[in-house]
């Protein structure tokens, strides 16, 4: 089990879950369903990925794999995914090997994606005229946040059934929070990506001058890190900036497509983003320097 740390795991009744994606998120997020108890069938684009985590899990409740999501989803009581964008989504949701096709009357689809809030909205919508549930539910954390089954968890959707939901999302997270109606939990990452990308900068530029000024910018953050300066951001990535060191995770193409997500929504509904939109070219420089797998702290390679 090299992809998944140690997690207590409080009991819930076992049910028959699908999981469709299996990325650096989705195969952790998976296997922590599977070690809860869960009877888990999995879809991934590329099978042996799909394979791979079977026989990583043999020991759990016979994981099985399928080769379409709609072979996934039959007889599931919950469906999740995790897969890259809205064309991502839909090609496992629609058709006639959609996971929509095969889904069970009541099932529910749990969306993590990081997605728009259109196409969770026109998802829940098609979902409500099959008698499907659809909640969009886009997590953060990153990937150690996955692997140590402790995501949180934005949702958007009916309220009945997020409450089905919840105790089996938990196997995989920390917290997992109703914000809204179909399309919040989308909105409600973007808020969160929006507000990450301003403390990275905010931090890379401290460093950045702080090195500039020949201080010890490792003993800097140790003391402020104890004042009103602290951030996640700080705590887990302000030494690994100062050492060069951009190989943790969530990469700048993730980023920019996230970015790219809440940009269009301003778009929409009129907010006004200058920070946000200047941090996007920022990290387009960043993809630039050759960046793009970099974790999203690498905003300081550009200020060097």
């Amino acid at each position: 089990m090299a992809n998944i740390h140690l997690k207590t795991y409080e009991t819930t009744p076992s049910c028959k879950v699908a999981f469709l994606g299996l990325g650096v998120m989705g195969y952790p997020m998976a296997g922590h369903l599977a070690l809860a108890g869960h009877k888990v069938t999995v879809y991934n684009r590329t099978p042996v990925k799909a394979l791979a985590w079977c026989d990583e899990f043999a020991r759990t409740a016979a994981p099985q794999h399928a080769i379409a999501p709609r072979l996934a989803a039959q007889d599931a009581d919950l469906v999740f995914a995790c897969v890259g964008n809205d064309d991502d989504l839909r090609s496992i949701t629609l058709g006639a090997d959609g996971a929509f096709a095969g889904m069970k009357p009541g099932a529910i689809f749990v969306d993590h994606t990081t997605a728009s809030a259109q196409v969770a909205r026109e998802l829940f919508a098609d979902a409500q005229t099959r008698g499907l549930h659809f909640i969009d539910a886009p997590v953060s954390g990153g990937q150690a946040g996955a692997q140590n089954g402790a995501l949180t968890v934005m949702c958007g959707g009916d309220k009945a059934a997020f409450a089905a939901a919840y105790p089996v999302s938990m196997a995989f997270s920390r917290a997992v929070t109703r914000v809204g109606d179909s399309g919040a939990g989308q909105l409600a990452k973007m808020v969160n990506q929006i507000c990450v990308a301003g403390v990275i900068q905010g931090l890379a530029e401290g460093i950045a001058f702080g090195q500039k000024a020949g201080l010890d910018m490792n003993q800097v953050l140790d003391v402020i890190s104890k004042g009103a300066a602290q951030s996640w951001q700080m705590e887990n990535r302000g030494k690994t900036m100062v050492a060069d060191q951009f190989d943790f995770g969530f990469a700048v193409d993730w980023m920019r497509k996230d970015l790219g997500l809440l940009l269009d929504e301003a778009r929409r509904n009129g907010a006004r983003l200058p920070v946000t939109a200047l941090l996007d070219q920022f990290y387009a420089d960043v993809q630039e320097l050759g960046g793009q797998r970099w974790d999203t702290s690498s905003l300081i390679k550009r200020l060097k």
